[in-house]
């Protein structure tokens, strides 16, 4: 066995916590590339904004067109918002906090409420315990046997690819986040955070209505914002709803094995890890999410235990729409047919 294979036997078997005082060295942002990727962020997401905006003289399909490849932008801007939300994008909280705010603008997302829905996902994932904030509705196969045929037909509907990946992110970006679910009595903040956001939405609306009618919205905007909140989606979905994750109750369940194992390595190319602000090196931003997410590549540079750990390839990544329901005999994800037939 060489040094590599041991070393992530090792990660596997041993508490993943022991990763937690060799990750933080990586965590400090280095201010000029923090400025440096927010620049180009917004600059290509605005650029193509405006391009698309010329094309619609021409063509309202190819400005869709443009708007539709815009998507990826978007899906960056709200990274970087991501990243803010962690405080890691820069070492000012302040800083961090008020360019978040203004990004949820252009993604549609309270930043606030955001914020503390995604802390609960970090601090609760993995555990079937605490689901229910922050993370795609995972049943376990006694869960889903124990429903009635209604509510195993609703969950089956919630877990289609039509609704996953198609109604879904519309939804929770258009509708759901307007509202700050399962934060609505923790406080006048959160609120504030709503109702803030959804009064800058509506300015930039009627702005954007005022200076080029219903087809800007119609054929820019609402493709930007569809596209990207389906990419973002898929990408959250693929992080945690992988074959061999891990879920686990309460006392057996650990924040750091969880953060591990239960979080992919999503091997995207170039320059797709780079679009997507590498947030594929899902494992590393669980074990430690304080780390700015231009330094997750050094990471897996200097430690190939955690480059090989939880790999999941794009093609592997498509079975994956097909996993439903948590088989806690198996300690894996399967299919609605496999549960079946397991229980037959």
């Amino acid at each position: 066995m060489n040094s590599m294979t041991m070393e992530l036997a090792q990660a596997r078997e041993a508490s993943a916590k022991i990763w937690v005082p060799i990750l933080a060295k990586y965590r400090e942002p280095l201010l000029s590339r923090s400025i440096f990727e927010l620049a180009v962020t917004m600059g290509a997401f605005l650029g193509f904004w405006a391009l698309a905006w010329l094309s619609l003289s021409l063509s309202p399909l190819l400005a869709m067109a443009i708007a539709i490849l815009n998507g990826v932008w978007l899906v960056r801007v709200f990274l970087i918002q991501h990243d803010c939300g962690h405080q890691s994008l820069f070492s000012n909280r302040h800083v961090n906090d008020w360019v978040g705010r203004i990004s949820g603008v252009l993604t549609l997302t309270p930043y606030d409420v955001w914020r503390r829905t995604h802390s609960i996902h970090h601090a609760h994932a993995g555990n079937l315990d605490r689901r229910g904030i922050g993370d795609v509705k995972t049943l376990t196969v006694e869960e889903y046997q124990n429903r009635s045929w209604f509510g195993r037909l609703v969950y089956r509907m919630y877990r289609h690819p039509i609704v996953m990946f198609g109604l879904g992110p519309a939804y929770i970006f258009l509708v759901d986040y307007r509202l700050p679910l399962g934060l609505m009595t923790a406080g006048w903040r959160y609120w504030i955070s709503s109702m803030g956001t959804n009064l800058m939405l509506v300015a930039l609306l009627v702005g954007l209505y005022l200076l080029g009618g219903w087809q800007v919205i119609a054929f820019i905007y609402l493709p930007t914002v569809i596209s990207a909140a389906t990419l973002g989606v898929w990408l959250f979905f693929v992080q945690h709803q992988f074959e061999d994750t891990y879920w686990d109750h309460e006392p057996k369940w650990q924040m750091h094995d969880a953060a591990l194992l239960g979080s992919s390595h999503y091997k995207l190319p170039q320059p797709l890890r780079w679009l997507t602000a590498n947030i594929g090196i899902h494992h590393v931003h669980h074990l430690y999410s304080r780390i700015p997410f231009y330094r997750l590549s050094e990471i897996l540079r200097d430690y190939p235990a955690l480059a090989e750990a939880q790999v999941l390839t794009i093609r592997e990544s498509l079975k994956c729409a097909s996993l439903h329901l948590w088989d806690e005999k198996a300690k894996r994800l399967v299919t609605f047919r496999e549960a079946k037939l397991a229980t037959a």
